[in-house]
């Protein structure tokens, strides 16, 4: 990754996903997010999610040592690790809640789905993240 990513201690997690999405992050994003999670792995099955933030932009992982299958609803089969799967994930996330939301919150998303994508440019498994969400 082009700059370094930060793990949000637990103690720091609701003040971050608070500062950066308000009371959405609870309500919308992250059941967006386990929804994404199962609709795009056969092997994702639950359990803990670590948070990042990357700069300003911020996506969360499932704690797993080991990757996921995924399956894209645009064709792309593949196999990700745990950090990668869980960009793919929020990339979704954001996409979807950017279309689906009221107006100022629909931005919010926008804004960190873009945030997201650039740090995934520099991940080094930039080729399967954008394979699966283009």
């Amino acid at each position: 990754m082009t700059d370094t990513r930060l793990l949000v201690p637990e103690h720091r997690r609701l003040p971050t996903t608070a500062a950066l999405f308000g009371n959405a992050f609870p309500f919308q994003i992250e059941p967006a997010a386990y929804y994404w999670a199962d609709r795009l792995s056969p092997d994702y099955h639950g359990g803990y999610w670590l948070f990042y933030t990357v700069g300003p932009a911020f996506y969360m992982a499932p704690d797993s040592d080991t990757g996921f299958d995924v399956l894209s609803p645009n064709g792309y089969e593949g196999h990700l690790s745990a950090e990668a799967f869980g960009i793919v994930v929020c990339l979704f996330t954001y996409s979807s809640l950017a279309f689906k939301s009221r107006p100022g919150f629909a931005s919010v998303c926008g804004e960190h789905y873009h945030r997201l994508r650039e740090v995934a440019l520099g991940h080094s498994e930039v080729g399967g993240i954008l394979a699966a969400c283009d």
